[in-house]
């Protein structure tokens, strides 16, 4: 009876994903209407929504951000990415640069829409403290340059607790005049080390829990966004191969909306 139970459980928990799935695309095209103030007119596409994606890394961007990179690309959306350092933390910053290129190339992100951040005052580096102001500069410039309606970068505790994903949150929560842009900022969410690691299992507690915006891959996309991993061969130590199969990650970013302050804040 208990192993009659369990696998009810299971089949039915299976079946919840699946329903998930089936409805996520039209629910993704609502949130991401909600988050911009838009018109809930043309729900079939997100033509009008040009994105900003910041990250501190090269592999950031699939490690972390590729579910939403691939579902804004398949609903049309315009997606640039703003990489703040070359990764040259072991002297590979040339290599990684190129990987970088090639990860995009996977995830539908052409060459003329990534902008790489060479500057000896953001070197990739855990204890190094990037400047506040110096940061935002570079994040307002690019949504001045593209006319920019959407940012996506990580949340206060950066996913991996990375200070200088930290920085990049700090950074947006500073300027007050990105809101001057009509630009919605959307920070990703770190979830707990259980959370992380159970791969597509934490699709029904993503779905549920509270969130400005879920997007979520199923298996085709998933192979593009391990694909787009794969590219960044300097990274792949066996400890990144877990991290491809079971990161709730590769398969579910859940967002939510970045509030302006803190007045005491450190600016540098």
């Amino acid at each position: 009876m208990t192993l009659y139970l369990a696998v009810i459980i299971i089949l039915s928990y299976l079946a919840l994903i699946k329903c998930i799935f089936f409805r996520h695309r039209r629910t993704l095209v609502k949130a991401l209407k909600r988050a911009l103030n838009a018109p809930s007119s043309r729900e079939t596409n997100g033509e009008n929504i040009r994105a900003l994606v910041v990250t501190a890394h090269p592999d950031d961007e699939c490690m972390f951000f590729a579910p939403t990179i691939i579902r804004l690309i398949e609903l049309n959306a315009t997606v640039h990415l703003l990489c703040l350092s070359e990764g040259n933390y072991y002297n590979q910053g040339a290599q990684r640069k190129k990987e970088l290129l090639n990860s995009c190339a996977v995830l539908g992100i052409p060459a003329s829409r990534i902008i790489i951040v060479n500057h000896k005052k953001l070197p990739d580096d855990p204890k190094a403290e990037w400047s506040v102001s110096l940061v935002s500069s570079e994040i307002l410039k690019h949504i001045r340059a593209h006319s920019i309606n959407m940012v996506l970068t990580f949340d206060g505790s950066g996913v991996s607790g990375h200070a200088n994903h930290i920085a990049i949150y700090n950074a947006v929560r500073y300027r007050k005049d990105f809101k001057d842009f009509y630009c919605t900022l959307l920070s990703l969410v770190t979830v707990g080390l259980l959370r992380k690691y159970i791969s597509f299992l934490d699709v029904p507690l993503s779905w549920f829990l509270p969130s400005c915006v879920c997007c979520i891959i199923g298996s085709k996309p998933y192979k593009q966004a391990k694909a787009a991993m794969l590219c960044h061969r300097t990274q792949l130590l066996w400890f990144r191969y877990l991290y491809i199969t079971f990161s709730r990650y590769m398969f579910i970013n859940t967002f939510q909306t970045i509030a302006q302050g803190p007045k005491n804040l450190k600016i540098y």
